[in-house]
């Protein structure tokens, strides 16, 4: 009998330390209600002609809705995202149509979010990703 108590207090608390861990994977893949801002493209930096057109976005769980900046317009649309499999989808969405300097960084920065289907997390960098291909887009933090 004693042994059955073991074994018992072994079980709950192995669920307990899975459940912590999952939580804790959970939000550390949790890229919501932060802003992104846009570091590389297909592989390489971004360079900006006017750097304070560095787009940006960012995902409002609330409405399901993103927002940002792609350089020269505003963007907006509907996503959905599966953050336990890292899955994410951002729908066609409205932009400003007005021309700048910039314009090709925004034309590819918003091809790359509708061609994005995964995303990984390390640290402070997010990256948009398609199947097992090179990364679409990294992103740094912005305070």
């Amino acid at each position: 009998m004693k042994n059955l108590h073991h074994y018992i207090i072994i079980f709950f608390l192995s669920v307990f330390l899975f459940s912590c861990n999952s939580a804790k994977q959970s939000s550390k893949n949790d890229i919501t209600e932060k802003t992104w801002k846009l570091t590389e493209l297909n592989g390489k930096p971004i360079q900006l002609k006017n750097p304070k057109n560095n787009p940006y976005f960012k995902l409002n769980t609330s409405t399901m809705r993103y927002e940002g900046h792609a350089g020269c317009n505003g963007i907006g649309g509907s996503f959905e995202i599966k953050p336990d499999i890292m899955r994410i989808k951002f729908n066609q969405g409205m932009s400003t149509m007005m021309a700048c300097e910039d314009l090709e960084t925004e034309q590819l920065f918003s091809k790359a979010l509708l061609a994005a289907d995964n995303y990984s997390v390390n640290g402070n960098t997010l990256t948009l990703n398609r199947a097992r291909m090179a990364p679409l887009a990294k992103f740094v933090l912005s305070n």
